[in-house]
């Protein structure tokens, strides 16, 4: 599928279907701003000024003037010194995103870099040319320098490009598609270089994997209510609509569509002698509906950043002028990132809370560690300690990375935002909530089948049905990996969800 960019009018949902694999194409109407600011570089070089990362070094280098002859060499050089990333690659995903974002950032107009170069990122991403970018190199501010580097020197014909046939070196990758190396002007390595396109995309990807996680979670914590026979009463619009949060009322509306017919629900709503449930189960709209907020809160200024030119020195066509600034800066990229940690890590810490809540007979009134014959067979003994662990690595890994910053270059760039490092992190927490979510997932189908013969409700009976059909009822103890791996497929697969009919506005 083929996706229109028009830069600067990119929506949310245009980023997330470009993650997912739709292939952008510019709108056409780009290109004479496009043009226009390159032939401003021209215009600008003749008076004669210094201009940063133009005709002068970089960083610290900013005062070192660069003579006419060897404008072209500096933008290449930057972008084969600036290479210097390490660690494991990014994902492919990732990186197709960085190239859009990249892309729809230069098409505005601001940059100053030729048709030729924004031509040949837009035929690498229809191609399906995805440069091998290391992960770890990026302090999130002067842009993500050193991944980007490693991005733009493919696009020169060095280092690797992931192709459909293989990865391949970039020379031969380019050549095998038909497509020349770029061959830089003044001022273009930099804006390649420049921008926080790796943080961006990274954090994307993080939010889109978060709202799906959201998502699942509002239905294995109805299904863990009904198992545990607790009760939807605090889920009552009118206790939500005197606090007055949005997300609070919506992760409540959610909650109670869930659990609505459910005879388990029904049995208990006269003469039950627990007058409240634990609060991992009655405090789920507060904790849930503040993780929507901060969720929604993070997308929006993802959607801005996305949206923005956070190149420097930007070009100003129509006056001439290349005006150096700051918007390279990720701070608001960093805090988004931070964010989405703590959503992150609440979200699975109440799904561990209610897995706990549920194996434990004195709790539950279910028999011990849900299993028919305990003592025999362990249950979901060890599945609840790994839950815990994952918790664990989760809420280590959420300490906010927009408070650190370390000087870089020789402090001339003595404040850094960390947004890369922020996002990159937010991949392995989401991995491990997804996979919190399949352990409750298994637990509350087990242990909502203890209540027979009633029956939960219509929407969490149909995900109920959907994980039966992957994973058999837990009798006697087994191989429980496989049945881990199968309900996390189902998890990131948003089958859940699907299933159970619901799709929160904004999340």
């Amino acid at each position: 599928m083929t996706l229109v960019l028009v830069p600067g009018r990119t929506t949310l949902d245009q980023w997330r279907a470009i993650h997912a694999g739709a292939t952008p194409s510019l709108d056409p109407a780009c290109r004479p701003r496009v043009a226009e600011a390159a032939a401003a570089i021209a215009r600008i070089l003749a008076k004669g000024e210094p201009i940063y990362g133009i005709n002068t070094g970089f960083g610290k280098l900013a005062g070192v003037r660069i003579g006419p002859d060897d404008l072209a060499t500096l933008q290449r050089n930057i972008v084969l010194s600036h290479a210097a990333g390490t660690g494991p690659d990014l994902p492919r995903a990732v990186v197709r995103l960085v190239m859009a974002l990249k892309l729809a950032s230069l098409a505005q107009g601001a940059s100053g870099v030729s048709l030729a170069t924004l031509d040949l990122l837009e035929a690498m991403l229809a191609r399906d040319l995805v440069p091998v970018v290391p992960g770890q190199g990026s302090v999130g501010a002067s842009g993500d320098l050193a991944p980007l580097a490693h991005l733009s020197a493919a696009m020169l014909g060095v280092g690797a490009i992931d192709t459909p046939r293989g990865r391949l070196p970039a020379a031969a990758a380019l050549r095998d598609a038909g497509l020349a190396p770029a061959r830089l002007g003044a001022k273009e390595g930099l804006a390649l270089l420049n921008g926080t396109q790796v943080s961006t995309a990274l954090a994307l990807t993080a939010l889109f994997e978060t709202e799906a996680a959201f998502r699942a979670g509002l239905v294995t914590g109805a299904l863990a209510t009904d198992a545990a026979r607790g009760s939807d009463t605090p889920f009552d619009p009118r206790i939500h609509a005197l606090r007055k949060h949005k997300g609070q009322i919506d992760a409540a509306d959610a909650l109670r569509a869930l659990m609505a017919g459910s005879a388990i629900r029904a049995s208990h709503r006269i003469d039950d002698p627990r007058v409240q449930d634990p609060y991992c189960l009655r405090c789920q709209p507060q904790v849930m509906g503040a993780c929507l907020d901060l969720i929604r809160q993070a997308g929006a200024t993802l959607a801005t950043e996305a949206d923005g030119v956070s190149d420097n020195p930007l070009i100003f066509a129509d006056a001439d002028e290349a005006l150096s600034g700051g918007n390279f800066h990720a701070e608001p990229v960093a805090f988004a990132a931070d964010q989405l940690a703590l959503a992150i890590c609440e979200i699975g810490s109440l799904s561990e809370r209610r897995l706990a809540m549920l194996i434990d007979p004195a709790l539950s009134g279910l028999p011990a560690f849900l299993t028919p014959k305990p003592g025999l067979n362990s249950g979901f003994m060890i599945p609840q300690v790994t839950a815990a662990a994952l918790v664990s690595e989760n809420k280590q890994r959420a300490y906010p990375a927009s408070v650190d910053s370390i000087p870089t270059s020789a402090n001339q760039e003595d404040h850094v935002s960390m947004a890369a490092h922020g996002a990159r992190r937010l991949l392995s927490m989401t991995r491990n909530l997804r996979a919190i979510l399949a352990i409750e997932l298994l637990a509350a189908g087990q242990a909502v089948e203890f209540q027979a013969p009633l029956t939960t409700s219509a929407p969490l009976a149909r995900v109920l049905a959907a994980l039966r059909a992957r994973v058999p009822r837990l009798e006697d103890d087994r191989h429980f990996h496989p049945d881990i791996e199968a309900a996390i497929a189902l998890v990131a697969g948003g089958v859940l969800p699907r299933e159970a009919g619901i799709a929160l506005p904004g999340a």
